[in-house]
């Protein structure tokens, strides 16, 4: 057994642990927070340093701006192929099963952290590109306006010639230290792995509450979760082997690090070192297509957060007795592609963006309240997803270029 699969197996291992006593010991789990938090926060911390460096380094790498141009447009139609498909998934299972028929939810109160949240519209995801104040975005964790500019910086370096190329080999040594970083707190990730999962479970009771929770939404969550196994190991795995001749099998396990990670902190963004990391070590994808595609693939490319968000409108909309025809669904499915776009790569921001989808088509907000006992649980589940998304997109966006951008000359 190498190095790689024993701290596989032993992040799994802390997934399970952490489960078993989450479930059996309750809130008391509770003493083991703080050790989530330290590696969710040392995971966070290399996500500024690693997406300006590697957004610099991979769009300096694609050297000729139009070859920029084409590698740009063949991720963005990755991205957003693969997320329209997920919400038309959601939309077909939700239909099918109809997880809200007869549920009530009378009494239901809007959650404080929907109503104290801003509005969300259209115009604030495309405001959210650009940021006047780079500081802030990064104390923020405001990863969008940093790809926006680190994309403009490094664009403009190719053309600065000699003067641009010790920039490019600083922001290169200092993306090579971050990954190597990223190397030795992979050695606490099963401890951390563990103490997240325990925490939360916990938090929300333990097994039997847990459970019981389980039971009053039974029907949404497992509707969720069809979804989402249907888009990831059906749809994903054929897309993947269709385009690039891969084994999605052998993929999948070489990328298993990157999905446990996205399980336990629930954030593709906190997850992006570790995906990179499988991305080019594990899977051969070329260097600089991990590094232009997957920091952009974290934070736009949320298959399984568009997926959700379309479950959930509907299932909304089944408990509230209201019928939404195929020209609303249709609205559900722009809104929920759309507000997947915008939603940042952090724990819980789908029910943020939610309301977008709920308000497009004038569905009660109160519904949302229902979600939140086991969103902590769906939101591991979509972001797994989300990661592993990125991941098939990596590969495929770099099977593409070589062939329509390099004429299949890479050496």
């Amino acid at each position: 057994m190498n190095k790689n699969n024993l701290l596989l197996y032993l992040m799994i291992a802390g997934i399970v642990l952490g489960a078993f006593c989450g479930w059996f010991f309750g809130r008391d789990m509770h003493v083991v927070d703080w050790i989530g938090e330290i590696f969710l926060d040392l995971l966070k911390m290399l996500v500024i340093p690693l997406i300006i460096s590697s957004m610099i380094v991979g769009i300096s790498g694609l050297g000729d701006i139009r070859k920029v141009g084409k590698t740009g447009l063949i991720t963005l139609i990755y991205f957003t192929a693969t997320t329209a498909v997920a919400v038309a998934i959601g939309l077909v299972v939700v239909n099918l099963f109809q997880p809200g028929a007869g549920v009530d939810f009378s009494g239901q109160q809007v959650p404080e952290r929907v109503v104290d949240g801003e509005p969300l519209g259209i115009t604030d995801i495309l405001k959210s590109f650009v940021s006047p104040n780079l500081v802030a975005s990064m104390a923020e964790m405001q990863v969008l306006p940093l790809i926006v500019f680190s994309l403009f910086f490094g664009g403009v370096l190719t053309t600065l010639g000699e003067k641009g190329r010790p920039v490019i080999v600083f922001f290169d040594g200092v993306n090579e230290a971050v990954m190597k970083i990223v190397h030795l707190v992979m050695y606490v990730a099963p401890v951390g792995v563990f103490a997240l999962i325990a925490s939360k479970l916990g938090a929300a009771g333990g097994g039997e509450l847990f459970f019981a929770e389980l039971m009053k939404v039974g029907m949404y969550a497992m509707t969720v979760v069809l979804g989402l196994l249907l888009h990831a190991a059906v749809i994903l795995p054929l897309v993947l082997f269709m385009m690039t001749g891969r084994n999605p099998i052998a993929y999948l396990k070489n990328a298993s690090e990157a999905v446990t990670t996205a399980f336990s902190t629930a954030s593709s963004s906190a997850t992006l070192p570790v995906t990179i990391d499988c991305a080019e070590k594990k899977n051969t994808v070329s260097r600089k297509t991990a590094l232009f595609v997957l920091p952009i693939g974290a934070t736009v490319n949320m298959d399984g957060t568009a997926l959700y968000e379309s479950v959930a409108a509907l299932f909304i909309a089944q408990m509230a007795g209201i019928h939404l025809g195929f020209g609303e669904q249709i609205v559900v499915f722009i809104t929920a592609t759309l507000a997947a776009i915008g939603a940042a790569g952090i724990p819980e921001a789908g029910l943020v963006t939610m309301v977008l989808v709920l308000e497009s088509v004038g569905l009660p907000l109160e519904g949302i309240a229902m979600l939140l006992s086991i969103d902590w649980f769906l939101d591991r589940c979509r972001t797994a997803t989300n990661v592993w998304g990125d991941s098939v997109g990596a590969a495929v966006v770099d099977t593409l270029e070589e062939k329509f951008v390099e004429g299949g000359n890479r050496p």
